[in-house]
C-alpha cells in the first residue's frame, strides 16, 4: 500500500512595517493618482473649462459694467485670484472621489488588507490629488498674461505655492467625505452642493467688505476666501493702481476691525488641511 506524501505547504510571509515600507506605500499611491490622471485626457480638458469660462467669458462680458468703478482695471485681473482657485478645487475633490469608485469595484479593500498602515494610504492619496490638481493649477498659471498679471518669478513661486496647499486641503476634505460615503452619485451631489458654495462666498467675484452682516459672516467662516485674499494681495501687489482702488477692490479679511495677515490666512488653509487629513486616518482606521 503506497501512501500519498502531503502537499508541501507554502509559506507565506508578511513583510515586517517599516519606515520604508511606509513610504513605498505612500509613492505607489501618489504614482497611482498620477498615472489614472494622464490616462484620463477628457477629464484633463473638462476640469479646465469652467476656470476658463469665468475668467474669460464672465470676466469679459462684465468688464463693460465694472470699467468706471475699477479705474481702468481688468475685470478679468480681478476674477484671476479665484479662477486660480478654481482650477485646483473641483481636480481635487474628483482625485477624493475616485475612493468611492475604488469601494464600488473592490480595489479599496484590496488596499486596505495591505500589510502597510492606512494613515500611509491616505496620505499618498492627498499627496497624489494634490500633485493632480496643481497640475491644472500651472496651466491657469500659465495664461496669467491674458488676464493682466504679469509674470513675476517671485509671484509665480508663490502662487503655485498656495494652489499647492489648497489642493491638499481640498483632497483631505473629500477623502475626509469618501470614506464614509458608498455611491458616487451621491458623493458627487454631495460635490456639486458644496464646492460651487464655497466659490460663491470666499470673495472670488466681489470684494470682502462694506457685505451685508449675513454675507459676512458666511464670508468669514468659508475656508476658501483665506486662500482667495492672500492670492488677490500678492497679485494686486504687482500691479501699478492707485491706493483707493487697491483699497476698494482688496481690502482683505477682518475681524472685527484687524485686518488678517496673509500669513495667518494661509497657516489657516493649512490647518484646516492638517485636521482633514487627521480626521480621514481616523474614519479609514475604523472603516471596512
Amino acid at each position: 500500500m503506497t501512501t500519498t506524501a502531503p502537499a508541501p505547504v507554502t509559506q507565506i510571509r508578511v513583510p515586517i512595517r517599516s519606515a520604508g515600507s511606509e513610504l513605498r506605500a505612500v509613492k505607489i499611491v501618489w504614482q497611482r493618482e498620477l498615472l489614472r490622471f494622464a490616462n484620463d485626457r477628457l477629464r484633463i480638458i473638462t476640469t479646465l473649462v469652467q476656470p476658463f469660462l469665468f475668467l474669460f467669458v464672465l470676466g469679459s462680458g462684465l468688464s463693460s459694467l465694472t470699467h468706471g468703478s475699477t479705474d481702468g482695471l481688468n475685470l478679468r485681473t480681478f476674477l484671476y485670484p479665484g479662477v486660480l482657485a478654481m482650477a485646483v478645487m473641483f481636480t481635487a475633490m474628483a482625485s477624493a472621489g475616485s475612493i468611492v469608485w475604488d469601494r464600488e469595484f473592490g480595489f479599496l479593500r484590496e488596499m486596505l488588507v495591505a500589510p502597510v498602515r492606512r494613515s500611509s494610504l491616505v496620505i499618498g492619496k492627498c499627496l497624489g490629488g494634490a500633485t493632480v490638481a496643481t497640475s491644472q493649477g500651472v496651466v491657469v498659471l500659465a495664461i496669467a498674461g491674458l488676464a493682466g498679471v504679469p509674470y513675476d518669478p517671485a509671484l509665480i513661486a508663490a502662487a503655485f505655492g498656495m494652489q499647492l496647499l489648497l489642493a491638499f486641503t481640498i483632497t483631505a476634505f473629500g477623502v475626509m467625505m469618501a470614506a464614509r460615503i458608498k455611491q458616487m452619485q451621491s458623493f458627487m451631489a454631495l460635490t456639486q452642493m458644496l464646492l460651487m458654495p464655497l466659490y460663491f462666498l470666499s470673495g472670488s467675484l466681489f470684494p470682502a467688505s462694506n457685505l451685508p452682516t449675513w454675507l459676512t459672516v458666511l464670508n468669514r467662516i468659508d475656508p476658501l476666501t483665506y486662500i482667495v485674499d492672500p492670492l488677490r494681495r500678492l497679485i494686486f501687489a504687482h500691479l501699478d493702481l492707485s491706493p483707493a482702488v487697491r483699497a476698494s477692490l482688496s481690502p482683505g479679511v477682518t475681524w472685527n476691525g484687524w485686518r488678517v495677515p496673509a500669513g495667518v490666512e494661509i497657516g489657516i488653509v493649512a490647518l484646516i488641511g492638517v485636521v482633514m487629513l487627521a480626521i480621514a486616518i481616523g474614519e479609514f482606521n475604523e472603516t471596512e
